[in-house]
């Protein structure tokens, strides 16, 4: 298949997918209010329970919860859903203060990344950056540092320092102060809670019921959002042989994993579909899957060790191999 016929045909599969890019705003809301419920809960466990233990249990469970919460601020940016709701609205410009990724910068990148997610080059805005082989021998040794550190683990594990607060709410900041303004404000506001919380309930309860929630949510996003389009059978293309269609089922990733953890992470796991077409709320990605036979066949990743391992070991695109490939595999071709 050229790439006219296959732009043809990823057309006409974005066209059947518009059947599962309708939102019932009920729905939307009775899911968004559950979700709101069990976090606060979370943190209530988090700040108040009379046992350490349980106290770090409701500060990851709450840290979880605002990874869905993400999800439904990730969709009405997309336009997914709240898309007629003003209350909505302003609900979700607040979460993009609260988790420290405003709407401005979020838009700018997260979009670049959907109209060029696997296009070598070009797609490393809002992205995990990823070079050729050949590319990385020619690179000096300065840049070759940075970009061993922009895919180290440490530095996805730490996303709330790396990705969040340095990324979203200073970098872009420096980048662009007139347009993002918003990321020092939010990461102030973010502070100034940690402070509130100290002062009024001590240190141990800020580390609990606003520092670990937040880790736990920035470092579970980071790994999803890399392991999405950063695993083996991964496939990447020139700018001139990309489309859009196979930058959806042959990059990114269905990441298989329990129902419970779906709930958590807002169906961000279909990620294929979603890459498909953007508009289908989360809550209707798994029907969407279930009804389209194209979107039956993607390539996968799961929450196990070694699956996790074989997602965090691939650095670098090898043009010869047509895949993602190691350190050792780059060395060894050289």
């Amino acid at each position: 298949m050229d790439r006219t016929e296959e732009r043809r045909a990823g057309a006409a599969l974005v066209r059947e997918s518009k059947t599962f890019a309708q939102e019932d705003l009920a729905t939307t809301w009775r899911l968004f209010g559950a979700s709101v419920a069990v976090y606060l809960g979370f943190e209530a466990v988090a700040l108040f329970a009379p046992w350490w233990p349980l106290q770090l249990l409701g500060a990851v469970g709450a840290g979880l919860v605002i990874v869905r919460l993400f999800i439904f601020y990730h969709d009405y940016l997309h336009g997914a859903v709240f898309r007629d709701s003003v209350v909505g609205h302003w609900v979700m410009v607040a979460y993009g203060w609260f988790i420290m990724s405003p709407a401005p910068v979020w838009r700018e990148t997260h979009d670049y990344h959907h109209r060029n997610n696997a296009k070598m080059l070009g797609a490393s805005i809002g992205s995990f950056p990823i070079v050729t082989t050949t590319m990385w021998r020619r690179m000096k040794p300065r840049d070759r540092f940075w970009y061993s550190v922009a895919r180290n683990p440490l530095t996805i594990l730490f996303g709330y320092l790396t990705v969040f607060i340095a990324g979203m709410c200073i970098s872009a900041f420096v980048r662009d102060p007139k347009n993002h303004w918003q990321g020092p404000c939010a990461l102030a506001v973010h502070l100034a809670s940690i402070g509130v919380v100290g002062w009024f309930l001590g240190p141990w309860a800020a580390l609990v019921g606003v520092v670990m929630p937040m880790f736990v949510a920035c470092g579970t996003g980071s790994y999803l959002f890399y392991a999405q389009h950063n695993f083996p059978a991964a496939e990447l293309r020139s700018r001139e042989a990309w489309t859009y269609h196979h930058a959806a089922l042959r990059a990114s990733s269905m990441f298989d994993m329990p129902g419970w953890m779906h709930w958590f992470t807002g169906n961000i796991g279909y990620h294929h579909v979603h890459h498909l077409n953007h508009q289908i709320p989360f809550y209707r990605l798994p029907e969407a899957m279930e009804e389209m036979e194209a979107l039956q066949d993607p390539g996968r990743t799961t929450w196990r060790p070694s699956d996790v391992w074989a997602c965090l070991r691939l650095k670098l695109w090898d043009n010869e191999r047509q895949a993602l490939v190691g350190w050792d595999e780059a060395r060894a071709a050289s």
